[in-house]
């Protein structure tokens, strides 16, 4: 080994990688790009339109430049392209309350990792005896926003599944877990021919009809309310389930794809999409983390790979099982019954 290569330096930006990260989960927390989205501000304008203190009001906008979030020219702050669209309140692209949620509660969750990798046991409001998800859906302006930022997150890999996916090969199309509803209008918007909707907790209905409404697509996609592991699942010819499996233990797992099978016709599809662990297990890092993210936030819930995931279709009797990759660190599974 040549030591004139080696160096620390990675292993340093990995170690203190959650600067970086608090320093943009910060930010959202201030609405510094909400406030950015409106004009361009000079340093003092800025941060007394946040109400910093000076000391430090400097090192974290210039922070944000250096890390991509921001752009300072002529002594003016702006944001880029992705923060301005992706991070401004006031758009429906705002996918903020996913990190909202991530500064709120997942930080300081994921500063108990080292317990749960020694205990197995989730690290979130389950060690005080509380419930964040039942919290969560008793308050409709919470669980509203929480579901716009699932939709935000996952549209890229909704818009990809209504692309890439032979809709022209089948009519009808429930989403399993289908939150706000955005898998399935964009696959209504794309294609005009399908008809069907979404499958979820109750409380997810009127934000699901009030989002779907918006599209004018009501008179093609209906609300069905249930739990998918005490109910039955609608009938249709493709089924899907999005950051779903992820949540559950594989018993569970098995149970759900079991389901699904059960409700689809001959030759019909099932469609799972996740941030898939690549085969080898060693380059979807955001698919490993969301696994780690899983034993924090759950009793039993896992990511996988693609191989695992086509096993587990196998053995419920699936067959033509492929898998697609979609956008970013997500990918699909796709079996036909």
């Amino acid at each position: 080994m040549n030591n004139d290569s080696v160096s620390p330096g990675k292993i340093m930006q990995l170690g203190m990688a959650f600067w970086g990260s608090k320093t943009l989960l910060s930010a959202v927390e201030l609405d510094v790009f909400t406030e950015l989205a409106q004009e361009p501000m000079d340093v003092s304008t800025l941060q007394a339109r946040l109400g910093l203190h000076a000391r430090s009001a400097r090192d974290f906008f210039d922070a944000l430049v250096a890390l991509g979030m921001l752009e300072h020219k002529n002594g003016l702050y702006t944001n880029t392209a992705d923060t301005n669209m992706f991070l401004d309140k006031a758009k429906p692209s705002y996918i903020g309350g996913f990190l909202e949620m991530a500064n709120d509660r997942l930080y300081q969750y994921w500063g108990s990792l080292t317990e749960g990798l020694k205990t197995g046991l989730p690290q979130n409001e389950t060690k005080e005896g509380g419930d964040f998800f039942r919290t969560l859906y008793a308050d409709p302006v919470k669980l509203k926003s929480f579901l716009q930022a699932m939709t935000g997150v996952s549209m890229g890999a909704s818009m990809a599944i209504g692309q890439q996916f032979p809709w022209k090969q089948y009519h009808t199309f429930f989403d399993i877990g289908s939150a706000q509803g955005g898998l399935v209008a964009q696959v209504a918007l794309a294609h005009p021919h399908i008809t069907g909707g979404g499958f979820d907790l109750p409380p997810t209905g009127p934000i699901f009809e009030e989002y779907v409404h918006s599209f004018e697509l009501s008179d093609r996609l209906q609300f069905i309310p249930g739990n998918f592991f005490d109910d039955p699942l609608p009938k249709a010819d493709v089924l899907s389930m999005g950051h779903i499996l992820h949540d559950w233990n594989l018993e569970q797992k098995k149970l759900l794809i079991a389901k699904a099978y059960d409700a689809l016709p001959k030759e019909g599809a099932f469609i799972i999409f996740e941030s898939l662990i690549d085969d080898q297990r060693r380059e979807n890092a955001f698919g490993l983390l969301m696994s780690l993210n899983m034993l924090i936030e759950t009793p039993g819930g896992f990511d996988y790979t693609g191989a695992d995931c086509t096993a587990w279709l196998k053995e419920a009797g699936f067959r033509d099982i492929r898998v697609e990759h979609l956008i970013g660190p997500d990918s699909m599974v796709i079996g036909i019954k």
